[in-house]
Parts: structure tokens; sequence; C-alpha cells
């Protein structure tokens, strides 16, 4: 029966000062438990060894208020050698994690007590802990546990649990009651019963000293139990439910006094322990009064003697004698630990005869040493009560061999099987009529060897049937085999299974070929067999799910088999509601192997049969199942591609909210070899950032050509200046000189009174160019300049061929037209040079070509101005098309047309300030 096992710390990878991790080994009312150091980083471990190789049943977690592990991985690893071995991850196995509540319903004032219920085999336990829940109370992202507490059965190397014998697992099979159910005290039979004060609630809300006296008074009730002495025994109930409330009440005081302690309360703490005794020893003399304990059982828990680590407490334990220990067993507790280990019997020890050895001929059954070695041994290795009292029985129960004395029932030999009941010869009778009573009394019979035997005796009469037997006796023992292997497949004893396996391969792939049978003898055996296999997968025994897995799996690929398309079929059946999560789990995976091996042409899978089932799991609650149920729908997508996106919701935002369907279209994409939204996510990123560089580099580029700009006006404040002073020298000269000087200023004051508030390339004066308005001008407005598409830089229309073909950031991406001396893009040079379509360009000195409209005009500055500025010139120039359109709208008649000639006219006498208009500075502007 599963019962509290003890354990010791190992490693952790760390602890806050004062919470170690071995604070985790006592279970107390007032411990604090294990916290991980401040700011740690994350995961956490803990790594705890039980005192024995064991079979976990059940794990208890208390967690902290507020230092709450957002999950808890569980690992587990066998028992080594080596000290430190068992610490790397590579030796340990995954059973799972349990989530835990963040708290914030309570506000950080309760603790959260986890139990899970698992079925592994192990000495070593490792407890991962991931990022906390974030809350006010837990400033540095600490995680902790109060304690933690291993419930299980001792496990043999050789052996997958020791919890019951094979008597016990057959009768279970079988469906027959034990004997005599008053035995097993308050668990009526039941191997899995855990009692209640194993569970950690019970240590971590009860007095140590209170809640040990209810143990040894649970021991007690239980022996009354066994002595059908219900009268005392009720007492005894009554008593350890009063017990438990005063060990209630004593821990709240202890947790007070702490508390008060803490607080230096000292006055509070001196009276929390007066009460403490008082109430504690008017309980004790109550218990005394009515003869329920004596002194012997009030001792403080560190006055007990030192025993060894088997937990005494499971009811299928012998209770431990309550009087103190012969002087020579007093030592310490590594002395024990020896001898625990000396005395411990080897689980392979020879089968003796009862009459060879007896009790009274190896020690007396006083005597102090064999009663501590008969404690100390599990429950399935000691000898009965009844025992004890006949002379010449064995003390120690050797460990039960196939062909057992102990599993022969009455009116049976050793070694043969028991006779058939009424029941069984009713149901086999036919089967018993073509293999013969003995082979099915073998098959029926309560030992498993027996059954095994008896399969294997018939695997060997089918083997050696010879080739010419009649039609009808081959089919007859094959039908009758397929009834023994039916049953066999139910049974729990894993060599039994293994003998059915057999056997039902060999009847499949030698006995139907040999004798040359029709195929509706092997449609009989997949039809008989195949959904008892399938049940098997949901076994509880993962050993059993993997060999029952792997074994239809290779059925179906048998070839007289895979012709039949029958297995498949059974694989595709939708998953009831009820069904467990090892058979889902595992019909689920059997179904992804096989579509890779068989795929759906002409195997008995159809697109519409495995995408309505895999549809269906992808809603499963076990997150396994979910899993396989993705990975088998992007393998269809990979063989039929549309016909797989009829059964499957559109793809939008809505659908792409759940998880699952997210993560199937993003493996549609890589399937395709499109980009997912994750990487069309990073690409548009990318871009932007591109796209930002670029703005600062132009930013830059245009500050530049400001401050040329600034450096050209200078230069004309400085040319005015000179201007005046000399006008005031020609005021002294003769009327000559002056004439000259007026001559010169008339001409010049002009030429450099017009740079003032002035467009150097479309030749407009406006008061509104500062020089932030010449700046909004040259990028939106001046009909001269335009915008590179794939730089962004502001260029002389002009000049745009030798941009794109020379200076552009896009410039590898074009080539020069020989045809029309354009710069057109590489992807399609070759289309436009084949179609020509484009207008031949003239030589240069005879003509310029417009980058817009692609027309060929007169050479000159001028002409340039007039294609680009003037009324009949440039369809294509965007910026004039504009200001066409918005100068009727702006109210502005023939004033307004004249100024604009006027200041064509000027612009075109301005000549082109020195590296004011270079290619690299003056004839690119950028965007500020």
């Amino acid at each position: 029966m599963p019962h509290k096992i003890g354990f010791v710390v190992v490693s952790s990878s760390g602890h806050e000062d004062g919470f170690s991790a071995r604070e985790l080994m006592i279970h107390a009312p007032t411990v604090s438990g294990w916290r991980s150091p401040r700011f740690c980083p994350f995961p956490q471990e803990v790594v705890v060894q039980m005192v024995e190789r064991c079979r976990i049943r059940k794990l208890q977690l208390l967690a902290h208020q507020y230092m709450i592990p957002s999950k808890v991985e569980f690992y587990i690893s066998e028992s080594l050698p080596e000290y430190f071995t068992p610490c790397q991850a590579e030796r340990f196995r995954r059973l799972g994690y349990v989530s835990l509540c963040d708290n914030e319903k309570t506000g950080c004032k309760a603790r959260e007590l986890k139990s899970v219920y698992v079925d592994a085999v192990g000495q070593f336990l490792k407890l991962i802990f991931h990022q906390n829940h974030a809350n006010k109370y837990n400033i540095y992202n600490q995680v902790a546990l109060v304690a933690i507490n291993i419930i299980g059965d001792p496990a043999g190397f050789g052996e997958e649990s020791n919890a019951s014998s094979r008597e016990k697992l057959i009768d279970h099979y079988l469906g027959h009651n034990p004997e005599d159910p008053a035995l097993e005290g308050t668990s009526f039979g039941k191997s899995d019963y855990i009692s209640p004060l194993d569970d950690l609630a019970f240590d971590m809300y009860q007095d140590p000293e209170v809640a040990q006296i209810i143990r040894r008074l649970d021991e007690r009730k239980r022996e009354a139990v066994r002595r059908e002495c219900y009268d005392h025994a009720k007492k005894l109930k009554q008593a350890i439910a009063d017990l438990q409330k005063v060990g209630e009440q004593l821990g709240r005081y202890e947790v007070e006094k702490r508390c008060a302690v803490e607080k230096e309360d000292y006055d509070l703490a001196k009276h929390k322990k007066r009460q403490m005794e008082q109430y504690r020893s008017r309980v004790y003399a109550q218990l005394e009064l009515h003869s329920l304990v004596d002194a012997e059982l009030m001792r403080r828990p560190f006055d007990w003697p030192l025993q060894p680590l088997i937990h005494g407490d499971s009811p299928h334990h012998q209770p431990p004698m309550l009087l103190p220990p012969p002087e020579e067993d007093r030592m310490t507790e590594n002395q024990s630990a020896e001898l625990f280990l000396q005395d411990k019997p080897s689980s392979r020890s020879l089968d003796v005869s009862p009459q060879d050895y007896s009790v009274d001929q190896l020690l007396p059954t006083t005597h102090p040493r064999l009663r501590t070695h008969l404690e100390s041994l599990p429950y399935d290795e000691r000898p009965l009560p009844a025992v004890h009292k006949q002379p010449g029985a064995m003390a120690v129960e050797p460990e039960k061999s196939d062909t057992d004395v102990s599993e022969v029932p009455r009116g049976a030999t050793v070694g043969e099987p028991e006779p058939l009941t009424e029941k069984a010869l009713r149901e086999a009778s036919s089967t018993i009529d073509v293999l013969g009573e003995s082979v099915v009394a073998g098959a029926y019979s309560k030992m498993w060897s027996s059954r095994e035997d008896a399969l294997l005796a018939l695997y060997k009469q089918l083997m050696d049937m010879p080739v010419g037997t009649p039609k009808e006796a081959l089919r007859s023992t094959l039908r009758a085999a397929v009834f023994l292997i039916r049953r066999s497949i139910r049974d729990i004893v894993t060599p039994v299974f293994q003998a059915s396996l057999k056997l039902l391969k060999m009847i499949i792939t030698q006995y139907i070929p040999k004798h040359k049978l029709s195929k509706l003898e092997t449609i009989h055996c997949v039809e008989r067999t195949i959904p008892m296999l399938l049940t098997r997968t949901g076994d509880s025994s993962a050993r059993l799910r993997t060999m029952t897995s792997n074994f239809i799996q290779e059925m179906a690929l048998f070839k007289e088999v895979k012709s039949l398309q029958m297995i498949p079929s059974y694989l595709v059946q939708p998953l009831k509601a009820n069904t467990s999560a090892h058979l889902a789990m595992s019909q689920m995976d059997l179904l992804a192997r096989l579509l890779k091996e068989l795929g759906t042409d002409n195997t008995g899978f159809t697109v519409d049969g495995v995408m309505k089932f895999t549809v269906r799991a992808l809603e499963h609650r076990v997150y396994e199942v979910r899993e396989t149920a993705v990975r088998v729908v992007l393998d269809m997508y990979r063989r039929h591609r549309a016909s797989v996106l009829e059964y499957l919701p559109p793809d939008d935002s809505t659908t792409r909210r759940n998880i699952l369907y997210k993560t199937i279209f993003e493996g549609f994409a890589k399937i395709d070899g499109r980009p997912t939204d994750a990487e069309v996510r990073a690409q548009k990123k990318a871009a932007t950032e591109e796209a930002e560089k670029q703005n600062k580099e132009e930013i830059k580029i245009l500050q530049g050509q400001l401050a040329a700009l600034k450096e050209m006006q200078a230069e004309v404040q400085v040319d005015r200046v000179q201007e005046k002073e000399g006008k005031a020298t020609a005021a002294e000269c003769p009327d000559t000189c002056g004439r000259i000087a007026a001559a010169a200023s008339s001409t010049e004051v002009p030429e450099s009174h017009c740079l003032d508030n002035l467009c150097i390339f479309c030749g407009e004066r406006s008061t509104s160019f500062t020089e932030e308005g010449l700046d909004l001008h040259y990028w939106k407005q001046c009909l001269m300049l335009t915008r590179c598409d794939h730089c962004r830089q502001v260029v002389e229309i002009s000049s745009l061929t030798e941009h794109l073909l020379t200076e552009c950031d896009k410039k590898d991406a074009f080539g020069k037209c020989h045809r029309c001396s354009e710069a057109v893009l590489r992807e399609e040079l070759p289309r436009h040079i084949k179609t020509k379509d484009c207008n031949p360009a003239k030589p240069e000195k005879q003509a310029s070509r417009c980058p817009l409209c692609h027309e060929n005009f007169a050479p000159g500055e001028e002409a340039w101005k007039a294609h680009l500025m003037g009324p009949a010139g440039c369809t294509m120039n965007l910026r004039r098309t504009h200001v066409l359109h918005k100068a009727p709208s702006q109210g502005k008649g023939p004033a307004m047309a004249k100024s604009g000639a006027s200041g064509l006219k000027a612009g075109s006498k301005i000549p082109t300030p020195k590296g004011g208009l270079s290619k690299s500075s003056g004839r690119t502007y950028t965007k500020r």
C-alpha cells in the first residue's frame, strides 16, 4: 500500500540565507521551506533522493503565498552509484509539470496545496521551478516551496512493483475478493489506498508530538481491527478524531509563539508556551484516564529510538513494538542503516522448502534482532500472522518462482493448472473440442506461468501442423487459437501478453500462408484482435502501451494485412468524450506513424477520413493529442495541398487567434515557400529601419546644401559692401569715371540683388523664400526639380537619367538603353530593347531628351525651362500640372502670369553658382 517516503535534499541551484532546501525535509507548522536567491535566473532546480528505490504514486507541493512559480516540472531518475551523477539532466526522465495559481483572488494570503498522481519508478526526483508570478509582495522575483511530500511503494530493481503479490494481481484481474477483507483495516483490501495520515496537510497543520501519537493510535486501531476488537477500535477512532483537533490548536499556538518571538514580544511568547503546556497536559491526562496512551507514547519525537528508513505507517506493515528496544539496539543512525542493509534479503533469493528450515531452528521469535529484521521487510516478504504460531513454517517468504506452491489452488498438483470451472467450461466449450482441455485449462489458469506455457505450447502445435491437413481442421484450429489470443491480450502479466502477440504474428505471417488459407481467415484474425489491441494502447503501463503500439504498426505493414486496408479504418474512428488520455495519445501517434509509412494511395487512409478525425483531435483536452494532430495536418498538406484546406476554417485574423491554427497556417506557408507572419513583420521592421536611416542621411545632405547656400548669400553681401564703397569713390572722380561706375553699377546691382528670395533653378522670386521656404519649394514646388522614386532624393529633371545610372542607391538595378539613352530597370531592359517601342534619342549637341515624357527638344538651359515650365511644355511633369490646376483656384490673373514670365526671364540670366549645382550636392536635395 502506498505510504509516505522519506527523502534527503541532494542539491539545489541556490537559496536565500536562512531558507535552505534542506528545510523541505521537515514537515511541521512552523517550517519556512526553501526560497530561491533574490533576482535569480530561471529555471531553478532542487534534487532530492528518496531513502530507497520506489514507485511514486503521489506528489504533493505546498506553495508559498506570494513567491509562487508559474510552473513546476518533475523529472525522475534511477538509483546510480555516484553521488552527483543523478543531477545530470540527461540522466533524468520527464514526468510532466503542474501550473500554480497566481493567488490574486486571495490577495496572496493563502497557500496552495497541489497534489499530483503519477506512476513512476526511481530514487532521484528533480523539481524545476520556472518564472515567478508577479505581484506587489514579491519584489525580488523569487520562487519558494514550503514543503514537498512523496507517497509511494518500495520497488526492487528486478520488478516493476512490489505493491501486490502475483496472486493478488491475478485475483484482482479475475474480479475475486480477498479472503478476509478485515485484515486490511481501513483500506478494505485496496492496494492503492493512501492513509490520510500520510497526506502533507496532516503534518503541516498538526503539532509534531500529537501527530506522532495519532499515528501510534492509528496503528493500534488497525491492530484491534485485525484482532476483531471492534469496541476498542471504535474508542481509538474517536480519540484520533479528537486528537486531530488538539494537534491543529497546538499548531496554531506554536505559530503564534513563533511570531511573538520574531517581534521580540517575549511576554506573549511565554504566555503562549504556558498555554500550550497546560492544554497538552490536560489532553494527555484525559487520554491516560481512558487507558488509550501510556508514558511511552507521549515521549517527545526526538526521544524515539532510531529506526531503519522504512516507513511503517502503512496498514500493510506490522505495528512496531511500543516497548523500549534492548540496549544493544540503541545505536547511531549509520550503524542502524548498515544493519538494515545487511539484514535485507536479496530480491533474487532461492526457493526454500518449508520442511528444510523453521523459525525455531533459525532464531527464537522473541529475539530482538529477528523482530527488528521482520519489521524492516516489505509487507509482501513478511510471514503471515498465523505462521508465527506454527513450528516448521518459514520466517521469511522467498520470492515466488513461476511454479510457486502458494499459487497452486486446492485440488491441483505442482506444475499443473487447476481444473476449469463450470463457467470456463461453458465459455470455451468449442475451443476445448479443438485444442483439448489441457491447453485451455492452462490458458485459464490463475498462475501466469501456466498461461504463458499454454500459449507457447499452442504456438509449437500450430507450427508443427503438416501441410496436408484438411482445410476445415485448419480453420477450426485457427479460430480456437484466436479465441485464446483474445483472452490473453487482456492479461495484465507482461510475459503472457507478449506470448499472445507472438502467437498472433505467427498465425498471420506463417500459418495462413503456409496452408494457403483464404483472406477471410486473415480478416477474422484482424477483426477479432485489433479492437482489443487498440484498447491496450491506453494501458497505465508505459511499457505495455509502447509494446502494443509497435505491434499494431508492424501488423499493419504485414503484406497479408496491408492489402486488406483494415487497420487504417480503425485508427480514424472518432475519439469518444470519455476516452482516456493514454488511449487518445496512442491512437493519434499510431495514425501519424502509419500515415507516414503507408500514405493515402490505396492504403485505407483517405483524405476525408483522416482530416475529419484530425480536425476533431485539434479540440481534444490533451495537449499531446493536439500537437500530434497538427503534425498530421501538415503532413497531409504536403501530400494534397488544396484538398486539406477544405476541412479547415478560413485563414483570417479571427482564426489565427487560436494558437493551433496559427501554427498550422504558418506551417503551410513554410511548405509553400512563403514568408510567415513573423518573417513578414521582421521584413517590415527592417525596411522601416532602413527608411529611417536613409531619411537621416538625406537630412544630413540637405543640411550641407543649405550651408552652401548660406555661404553664397554671404558672398553676395560682401559684393554689396564693395559696391557701396565703389560708389563713394566714384563720386570724387571726374564725370567720365562716374559714368563708367554708374554704368557698371547699373548692370551689377540687379544681378546681385536678384539672388535674394530667388530660386536659382526655376527663377521664381517670393518673399516667402527664406531658408525654410526655399527648402520647401525645392522639395515640393520647383518645376525644374523632381524626387527620385527609388532613393527619395530631389534632383534636377535634366540630370534624372544620369542620377539613376550613377548616383542612386538603386543604381545597380538600372541599365541604359542604347536606343533612347534612358535608364531602364534591368529586369525590363531585355523586353524594352526587344520591342523597340521607345522614341530614339538624338545626339546631345542636336537635342535634349526629357526623362519624363521621353521627347526630344532643342538643347540649352532656356529650352529646358521652356519645356518644363512653359504652357505647352512637358505633360508628364506632375509639379507643372499641379500648378496649372491650382492657379485658377487662387484667383490670380494676368498679373501673376506677368510676374511669372519676368521671373523666368530673370532666372535665365542667373549663372549657375560654383559648387552649388554639382552632381554630388547642387542637384540633390533631401526632405528634412
